[in-house]
């Protein structure tokens, strides 16, 4: 395919306004969360959150939603923060937390139909998650507790003498001894509650419980039997016997009481987020099967309660999904990303499931009584609002209006998206954000958007921390590609960069750039490469590979891959990295920015968090030496208080500010 094939097509028109989208914008935009329906489908409470950039915080609000007309009403306070709603099975009541004096979420209940709320826990580290048992008796919650301290109040006397103590130090023996932006060793870990409603007993179903629930999404790691007999959770193990092999499994226990069982003692890696069938027979849930590969292929799997056997419910489904939830006649419906989109798909009976709803991004489908299904939509021009369809995908419509004055406040360009031959002769998609009052006889600067992941993907979303359409809100055209190593392509595009993460992504990307240049729109002199984390890694071996670019923007970059042995979780580094320190250490320095320092003298923006535990900010501090060190022009904006992702309000603004005076001086 040569570049005169590319294929591009509209995707989203430009929409006109007086004037382009700020950074202040995207925290002016109300955030809408996933639906829960009431059982009977008549109304739906969804969660809705708004920023405050003076006091630098947010707070969520649940409103009540007509599921015919999308009529609102708000359920709880504005002054208060509440979140994760949960109507009874009987229709009169809603469950859901609330943050405390403390800060800490609390399980509260109260009358559907108005009413003040009444809290019903007091746990020193809060709740989360609250699910109604099938006969709205009571509540399962979870809250976690602290290891060697497993009650509510041994966990509150061990943080009372925590704060007496003045030694801070942690101390481990553990290969995993912190995630993302939180110490292990400090140890907190999940159990699960129950409160019976009249009499307001709460007991710990698994007491002596030491495993953690996910920790990128703790909610939703548990499923109530139809019968209310029953828990079934999904639990993180360290398996000490091969290494500190880090896995999740799937357990149940009884809501009598009773010691936690588990259902795959043997299996090889995850299994995700249990679900049980309507008639109880069967449970639900993902597996995968290399604890190496994150991204590995989800399957999805039947657990016969009764016979006490697996069996993979969809062979040979090349999707990997990320939510399932059953209607009352068992049809399974599943959300799995396709192509940089996240859709819907039924499975009813035997064979492969049936695509329902496509285009754009779809997260937390539920189903309410007679099959009609609710879900959040969003897409690239288009904030997350509640949409609903049937169960056969007719008579999709958006349900709510959350997001609309703010986003008609603001222009944005038209959306294109392009197919080209990548580096390995197979096509390679992007998408193309035009600046607004984009014409085509004028030459523009280019961004160049490089998602992170690798194994993730710049998907057909609107994203409230690299915006497609901030990026280019100064007059830029933005081309965001889905290099080989990216998800929704099935499994071979995504692992085949593994041990090569500087070849074929790298090859794509620069493709990219010949695509961008062949159309005419852009500026050649004038061209930008910005990514974040492994987009980071590709930014800094950018730097030492080509001087294509008039400047980079390097946010929590990947550098030095000897070095990265210091993030959290270090389990499949030799399969995606090339080698171990000890061990083919030349697979790892052939792809190793560090080593192609040499090369570096492009201007570059090192943007970092010291809370950065994935990628540690050593990572972006040792680039920036290095490039001032050699001379090169470069800027560091260094952020105590973040993570791997700037998710303060005021924070996110400076760091839009910092990032657009960046690409203002060099390719303005």
């Amino acid at each position: 395919m040569s570049l005169t094939d590319t294929t591009a097509q509209s995707l989203y028109p430009e929409r006109s306004a007086p004037r382009p989208m700020t950074p202040e914008d995207l925290w002016a935009i109300p955030r809408v969360g996933t639906p829960r329906p009431a059982p009977d489908g008549v109304a739906l409470i969804v969660p809705v959150t708004t920023y405050d950039t003076e006091t630098n915080e947010g707070r969520t609000r649940l409103w009540h939603v007509d599921a015919a007309s999308g009529a609102t009403r708000p359920l709880t306070s504005p002054e208060l923060s509440s979140g994760d709603p949960a109507v009874s099975p009987d229709g009169r009541r809603l469950a859901f937390t609330r943050k405390d004096a403390k800060g800490k979420a609390q399980v509260h209940v109260m009358p559907l139909d108005g009413g003040e709320a009444e809290k019903l826990t007091e746990l020193p580290l809060g709740a989360f998650d609250p699910k109604w048992l099938p006969d709205s008796s009571g509540l399962v919650f979870a809250a976690n507790l602290i290891r060697g301290h497993l009650s509510p109040d041994a966990t509150a006397a061990e943080l009372e003498r925590r704060e007496k103590d003045p030694v801070k130090a942690y101390v481990t023996e553990d290969r995993v001894y912190r995630y993302w932006d939180t110490w292990l060793t400090t140890g907190e870990v999940p159990h699960l509650f129950v409160i019976d409603l009249a009499t307001r007993e709460v007991r710990d179903l698994m007491p002596e419980s030491t495993t953690w629930f996910d920790w990128n999404d703790p909610g939703g790691q548990y499923d109530i039997a139809p019968d209310g007999r029953e828990i079934v959770y999904s639990g993180i193990l360290l398996d000490r016997a091969k290494n500190d092999l880090l896995r999740a499994a799937l357990f149940t226990v009884p809501l009598a009481g009773g010691a936690p069982v588990c259902l795959t003692p043997d299996h090889p890696s995850d299994d995700l987020k249990p679900r049980y069938a309507p008639d109880g027979r069967t449970i639900v849930y993902g597996m995968q099967h290399d604890p190496f590969f994150y991204a590995d292929r989800v399957r999805v799997m039947a657990y016969d309660r009764a016979a006490r056997t697996h069996r993979d419910l969809i062979e040979g489904w090349d999707f990997s999904p990320s939510h399932w939830t059953f209607a009352g006649d068992g049809t399974l419906f599943l959300e799995a990303e396709d192509r940089a989109r996240t859709a819907i798909f039924r499975l009813s009976g035997s064979g492969a499931p049936q695509r329902i709803v496509q285009g754009g991004t779809i997260a937390g489908t539920r189903i309410a009584k007679g099959g009609r299904l609710f879900f959040q939509h969003q897409h690239l021009s288009a904030a997350p609002e509640i949409h609903t369809c049937s169960a056969d995908g007719s008579g999709l419509a958006r349900l709510t209006t959350f997001t609309e004055e703010r986003m008609e406040a603001f222009a944005t360009g038209e959306v294109r998206e392009m197919t080209f031959e990548g580096a390995q002769g197979e096509k390679v998609q992007m998408f193309v954000l035009l600046p607004p009052g984009f014409r085509e006889d004028t030459r523009y600067p280019l961004v160049m958007v490089i998602h992170g992941g690798p194994h993730g993907a710049s998907a057909d979303a609107f994203h409230f921390r690299w915006n497609g359409h901030a990026f280019g809100a100064p007059g830029y055209v933005v081309a965001m590609p889905n290099f080989q190593g990216s998800t929704g392509w099935g499994q071979d595009f995504a692992k085949r960069i593994q041990g090569g993460w500087g070849d074929l992504p790298y090859g794509d990307v620069m493709k990219a750039v010949d695509v961008m240049v062949a159309t005419g729109w852009v500026d050649e002199r004038k061209m930008a490469a910005a990514g974040g984390s492994y987009g980071g890694y590709m930014a800094s071996w950018i730097e030492g590979h080509t001087d294509r670019f008039a400047c980079i923007v390097n946010h929590a970059g990947v550098y030095n891959l000897l070095s990265q042995y210091a993030s959290d979780v270090t389990q499949g580094r030799a399969q995606s990295m090339g080698g171990e320190p000890w061990d083919r250490i030349e697979g790892i320095d052939r792809y190793n920015p560090a080593r192609a320092a040499r090369g570096f003298r492009t201007p570059m923006l090192v943007l970092h968090g010291e809370r950065d535990y994935r990628v540690p900010v050593t990572q972006g501090l040792e680039c920036y030496g290095v490039l001032k060190a050699k001379g090169v022009q470069a800027r560091l904006v260094y952020f105590p208080d973040e993570n791997h992702w700037i998710l303060k309000p005021r924070n996110s603004v400076f760091w839009y500010g910092e990032v657009h005076g960046w690409l203002k001086r060099w390719i303005g």
